[in-house]
């Protein structure tokens, strides 16, 4: 696909500071617009909660944090003796090198912690994040299809995509592959649609929420089946990966905290 979008020739006036050439990377460009929307749709319904345009940003910067330490950290662990062997990698951000999981894992104790020190209720609030979590999440997935990072297995049928770029980080190359960060996007899709209907007439706080990290812990699974970068590796030696182990631990999670929340006054974690 396009893994670089464009470079242009550094103004004069900044080479001492920037190299003489700036790329634009699909990758970072498509999370960036991931999380502009994800914020309009925020700041449209969060101002019932006591959260201005101010707070609301400055949210997003420490969940910004969070994600990127959380998603870098866990993408380090699943090569850890490849990146102890080149250290160089890890400063390496033209395409990929986030593990979703991991970015999730940080970033909702940090929304959590933040919300409870604003004292704006946590569980109405992650109700509205279950929406801007897809959304998000599939404008990155449109990076990642650019980049030809977390892509398929190979792939002998008419879904198959061939990756050409040299700069892609799909493999192999020039070989039809599943598109799974395609089928990510329509997992996010379906998400959204549930949640829309569901929202009508949810049982409790914070239940669209759970929802949605159930039915994502759900297609993640399903698609990790399709899933060719290997080199992310799989637990205790199995056929399970990564994020299918952490997937399953987030479906018990998440069982334990339906059965709590659904008996609790909305205030109450």
């Amino acid at each position: 696909m396009f893994p670089r979008l464009f470079t242009f020739d550094t103004p004069e006036f900044l080479r001492g500071i920037f190299p003489e050439h700036i790329s634009v990377y699909s990758y970072g460009f498509f999370i960036a617009m991931g999380v502009l929307v994800s914020y309009y749709f925020m700041s449209r319904r969060v101002a019932r909660y006591g959260v201005d345009s101010d707070k609301l940003a400055a949210l997003f910067m420490w969940v910004i944090l969070a994600s990127f330490v959380g998603g870098r950290i866990f993408f380090f662990f699943e090569d850890l003796s490849h990146f102890v062997e080149n250290p160089r990698e890890m400063l390496r951000f033209s395409g990929g090198g986030f593990v979703f999981y991991g970015s999730l894992v940080f970033a909702v104790p940090t929304m959590v912690w933040w919300l409870r020190k604003e004292k704006v209720p946590v569980r109405p609030f992650l109700d509205i994040v279950a929406f801007a979590g897809p959304i998000v999440h599939s404008f990155g997935r449109v990076g990642c299809f650019m980049a030809g990072c977390c892509h398929g297995k190979v792939c002998s049928n008419f879904l198959g995509v061939t990756f050409d770029h040299p700069e892609s980080l799909a493999r192999p190359l020039h070989t039809p592959l599943y598109p799974t960060q395609l089928f990510d996007i329509g997992i996010n899709i379906v998400i959204l649609i549930v949640l829309v209907l569901l929202s009508r007439n949810k049982k409790f706080a914070g239940q669209l929420f759970l929802v949605y990290i159930v039915l994502y812990a759900i297609g993640r699974s399903i698609n990790e089946l399709f899933r060719g970068d290997e080199a992310r590796g799989f637990v205790f030696g199995t056929g399970i990966s990564h994020s299918q182990f952490i997937a399953f631990l987030l479906l018990i999670i998440s069982a334990l905290i339906w059965v709590r929340w659904s008996k609790r006054d909305e205030n109450r974690l």
